[in-house]
């Protein structure tokens, strides 16, 4: 098949979560055709995973103007600006709707497998970029397609690669073994996974807000009538200092603040014991068939019955590897995008708009948005990602000075200064950008003014 020439060629967009649908709601708005690809069987799959988690921020912050433009003419309510939507309110009452609305222009069960510029592979440079890119996807059913594409975003996310145990970034010896270890805050809401937890050990491994909310998912269980003898016990990599459990108050975002909170509130009630400076080398059966924790200096914790691993995400780049990116040596984000969120260098976890400068790559028009873009780094929400693909859209229809332009204000998370919430490479990505709080109200921190509203700060997730 002869490659068709990249003008009049539909945009792929890789993954239909909430950047991946905003992304294409701002093609639309440009008047170039995009086509979403998303590997699961509906759209905002990965959410829908995390339905039980409720975001940090409200409603007023995660809905894309340009797809609010797009959902207009359907007759779609926005909701209540001010509340907070868990992952599956997210994903009913929004996503759905505008993964509706593009139609055609979304197909699930579609796994992207490869992109390379059609006839090149990343070594040859003759006339590259006049070859459009090709994408290999790989259907549900089993068939395989080739398709055309003038131009790639890739918003697929980390969901489905997350970090492990092991100190060392890789699997500690044993963990791949061990049937009782989750790299998910559980569910509680159902029976099964409730009773999996109650009345057990449970160790928590991660510093970032998964770690937090997993901590006070587990002394909620506590306090229940099936919960006695309920008991975390929670990993940190380095030490506990002022500012490990956040900004709390000081966050611009309350509900992300809460969750620190509601951390030193499980720590100090006695619900979960800290062990600090424990890198994990090792997982190991005792004679009961429950599991020990070992050390890299050899400490040997008491055995546990559960492992909630919470150690972040990272991207999975294997089919990009045919296009020529150029990415940070240690996060493995944009290079221009990796010293803004480096938390090397970043202590208090606040990161300011970019957009498709710091976005792009050696292979023009290929760009990494949303949480796929931030790399190992933590801290991403889902306005940054809107603001990434106003940025990146309004850079692919030609328009230099809209895509320069920064049209996004964040807030602030309250810890600068010193050791922030998200100081290490071990904090929780998942936490900062994704998912990681029960949706229900299962602990009651916040201001009067919060509780007033019906709303529950301390349960706030994600975005």
């Amino acid at each position: 098949m002869n490659a068709p020439a990249p003008s009049g060629l539909p945009v792929v967009v890789i993954g239909a979560g909430p950047i991946g649908l905003a992304a294409a709601a701002h093609l639309v708005e440009e008047g170039i055709e995009p086509l979403v690809l998303e590997t699961g069987p509906q759209a905002a799959a990965a959410v829908r995973e995390w339905s039980h988690v409720r975001l940090f921020s409200t409603w007023g912050e995660v809905v894309d103007p340009a797809a609010e433009k797009l959902l207009a003419p359907t007759g779609w309510v926005r909701p209540d600006a001010a509340t907070y939507p868990s992952g599956g309110d997210w994903a009913n009452d929004y996503l759905q709707p505008l993964a509706d609305a593009l139609g055609t222009k979304v197909r699930t069960g579609a796994t992207v497998t490869g992109v390379s510029r059609s006839g090149r592979d990343r070594v040859v440079d003759a006339d590259r970029e006049a070859q459009p890119f090709v994408v290999h996807v790989r259907y549900a059913d089993g068939r395989e397609e080739r398709l055309f594409a003038r131009a790639v975003i890739d918003a697929s996310g980390t969901w489905t690669t997350p970090s492990p145990a092991g100190g060392s970034g890789l699997p500690a010896l044993g963990e791949r073994a061990a049937d009782r270890i989750t790299y998910r805050v559980p569910d509680l809401r159902d029976p099964a996974v409730r009773a999996r937890y109650a009345g057990k050990r449970t160790a928590v491994i991660g510093s970032g807000a998964s770690a937090f909310t997993a901590l006070a998912y587990l002394a909620e269980l506590a306090k229940a009538d099936d919960g006695a003898d309920t008991k975390g016990l929670w990993i940190l990599r380095r030490g506990i200092s002022g500012s490990t459990f956040g900004g709390g108050e000081a966050d611009q975002l309350p509900a992300r603040g809460a969750l620190g909170l509601a951390a030193k509130a499980a720590v100090d009630g006695g619900h979960a014991d800290a062990v600090t400076g424990f890198r994990t080398e090792a997982v190991e059966r005792d004679t009961d068939g429950r599991l020990v924790l070992i050390a890299e200096d050899g400490r040997r914790l008491d055995p546990v019955d559960e492992i909630i691993v919470l150690t972040g995400f990272r991207p999975d780049l294997s089919f990009l590897a045919e296009i020529r990116l150029d990415l940070d040596e240690r996060l493995e984000a944009p290079v221009e995008l990796a010293p803004l969120i480096d938390p090397n260098q970043h202590s208090c976890g606040t990161v300011y708009p970019h957009g498709h400068r710091e976005l792009s790559h050696p292979e023009r028009d290929v760009y990494l948005v949303g949480m796929k873009s931030y790399g190992r780094a933590p801290t991403f929400l889902a306005m940054t990602g809107y603001e990434q693909v106003r940025s990146v859209v309004a850079a692919l229809a030609g328009d230099t000075e809209a895509a320069d332009r920064v049209e996004l204000t964040l807030p602030e998370t309250g810890v600068c200064g010193g050791a922030g919430l998200f100081d290490t490479p071990d904090a929780d990505q998942e936490a900062a950008g994704g998912c990681c709080a029960p949706a229900p109200a299962l602990i009651q921190i916040g201001t009067p003014a919060t509780a007033e509203r019906g709303e529950s700060p301390s349960a706030g997730g994600c975005c």
